[in-house]
This record gives C-alpha cells, structure tokens and sequence, in this order.
C-alpha cells in the first residue's frame, strides 16, 4: 500500500479507542530500585497454586480480540497508565465508592477515555481465574498478562510475564494521575525528568513508544498541530502534507471533532509491528512527542535502528515491557493485597 493511499484511511476511520502510551525514561539510581522489586518476580511463580493462569487469560484474550481487536490497545494503555501512577499494583482499576470524595485513578480525565472493554476483560478474566483459584492471583498480574497477550495477537512479540505481584492497598487518587504520565506536548527533557524514577531507560522511552504502533488517539490531542502549531496560527511544518490535509477534513479548528480518532500509525493502524519508526522519520508521526523522537539527538539514532529492524524492536520491546512491569511492585500484607473482584479493595 502506498503512503498516500495508506494515509486516506485517516478519514475514514472513526473510533473511541484511544491509546496514548508513553515514553519512559531514568537515571541509574533508579534502575537499582526497579531490580529490588525485580528479585520478586518470577515466571513460575503460579506453578503450584495457579497452573493454568496463563492459558485463562488467553482465552478470555483471545475471544476478545476476534471480536473487539480495538480492546488490545486499550488494554495496553490501561496497563502503561497503572504501572506510571503508584505501580504496576492494579489500582487503575479502582471504580468509584459512594461518600468517597476523592476520585479514583480510573476516573481521571487522562484516563475517562480508555474503553470500557478494557477493564472488562480484566474483570472476565480475574473471574475466571477466580473460580479455578480463588484468592491466589492478583489483578495486577492479570492485567500484566493480558497486556502481552494482546500485543501478541496484534502481531507483535510473545514474551514471558513475570509474576508475583500483589494489588495496592493504597487509595487509588484521580489527582496522581496527571502528573505521572506524558502528555501529547512533553518534550524529551520532560519525558526523561518525570520517569527517572520509574526505573527506566532512554532506550525504553524510545522503544516503549512503540506501542504507538496500533491504537488511535482523539483530535484534541493534536489538532493543534493542524491550525496553530505553537501559537503561529499555521500547521506544524513538520507534517507530511498529504497527513495534514487528510486529518483536517476529519479534525475541524472548532467544534465538532469531539469523538473523532485518528491511527497513531498512518499506514499499518491495526498492526503491532515497527512502521510507526518508518512513519515518524517520514514526518507521519501524529503526536508532538512522536516527532520528538525523530528531531531530538539522544533519541533519533534509537529511531533509526529500530524502524530498520524489526526484529531488534520486538526483542526490545519484550526487554521494555518487563522493565515496565517492575516499576512500583507491591508485596507482603502491609503494601498489598490479593482482590478477589478487580474494581474493589477487600
């Protein structure tokens, strides 16, 4: 397919699925605390008191997927914003409690527009496996299975999860949330200063962003850089200009717009694969911090190598995804729990 039939699918497609994954980023002080909860995990860790953990969720996964392929990168999202904000400890998932004032991360603005279908499955799933074994595993390393299965049956890596993790007992705040994760207009010096406690690298910024590969995104997310790239009232002059005009017939400066979405990779949307590389170096990138990647200097070679290499990008991003999985671990009694329903704390 060509770029710019490739790129008259924009006007097509509409979608409430957003996935806005995140670049990640930190020093090596950091790294020292993500191996101390690393120890923890381990990929067996279910061998004796949940054996047939994994093959639960894949199925719950897989049904999904044949039905409804744009819950994989809900759940994708639904588990980068849960590891970014107090862990990889399930408190995403949170809902709502009556005479509770303080909302829950779940309902944020930054995550109100993470598809329903996401938490759905990580709650048919945690029943399933509740049945088989009750009180045993936690939500938080279902949500981490389910993460990879649906990057799988997207196209991308299978990768081994390592488990062990125990859901927060902590309450789970809507005011952590903003803070915590990147936004469409962070710059890399932002991206590298919030996550240098997250216990993750320049390279997994880059490589993490590769879930960008599927998913899409709403206008408001970019449509300044449609009318009014920086205040100049122009188009970012850094968008293809075939990419431009096909998402301002979708995208309008004023009203209207507002459940409209776009394909975070312009020419293979459904695809977990590495042309969302491809596309940024071609100026196709839809967000500011996907053109970011390409124009600043610590972080274009990483671009190049990996939109050359696919198979460099799937080991990496399997490598990626595990050191994501260790930010913020919860164990033991004091830190963690183990919920039998996702939404709500024992």
């Amino acid at each position: 397919m060509s770029p710019s039939s490739s790129i008259l699918l924009l006007i097509l497609l509409f979608s409430t699925t957003i996935i806005t994954t995140a670049s990640l980023s930190l020093s090596l002080s950091s790294i020292n605390t993500s191996l101390v909860h690393h120890r923890f995990l381990t990929v067996d860790y279910y061998a004796k008191t949940c054996p047939q953990l994994e093959q639960i969720v894949s199925f719950v996964t897989s049904q999904n997927f044949k039905v409804s392929p744009a819950t994989a990168p809900a759940t994708i999202r639904l588990f980068f914003h849960d590891c970014f904000v107090q862990g990889c400890d399930g408190s995403i998932l949170i809902s709502s409690k009556l005479g509770i004032k303080e909302l829950p991360e779940k309902e944020s603005e930054d995550n109100k527009e993470i598809p329903a279908d996401a938490y759905d499955v990580i709650e048919k799933a945690k029943a399933l496996v509740e049945k088989k074994c009750p009180g045993v595993v936690s939500c938080a390393d279902i949500l981490a299975i389910a993460a990879r299965d649906y990057i799988h049956l997207a196209g991308g890596p299978y990768y081994q999860v390592k488990k062990g993790r125990w859901d927060g007992k902590q309450k789970p705040m809507a005011s952590l949330v903003y803070p915590n994760i990147p936004h469409e207009n962070s710059t890399i010096d932002n991206l590298l200063k919030l996550f240098t406690s997250k216990g993750l690298t320049l390279n997994d910024l880059v490589v993490l962003s590769g879930a960008h590969s599927i998913g899409f995104v709403h206008c408001k997310h970019f449509v300044n850089r449609l009318y009014n790239f920086q205040g100049t009232k122009k188009p970012d002059p850094d968008m293809d200009p075939r990419l431009l005009k096909s998402l301002q017939m979708s995208c309008p400066q004023y009203g209207g717009g507002i459940g409209v979405v776009a394909p975070f990779d312009a020419t293979t949307p459904f695809a977990f694969d590495n042309a969302y590389y491809q596309n940024i170096q071609a100026k196709l990138g839809l967000l500011a911090t996907d053109k970011a990647l390409f124009l600043d200097p610590r972080t274009k070679p990483l671009v190049q190598a990996l939109a050359n290499d696919k198979k460099k990008f799937f080991q990496d991003f399997s490598l990626a995804m595990e050191r994501l999985g260790n930010v913020g671990v919860k164990r033991g009694k004091k830190h963690g729990e183990i919920r039998r329903v996702c939404s709500m704390h024992l």
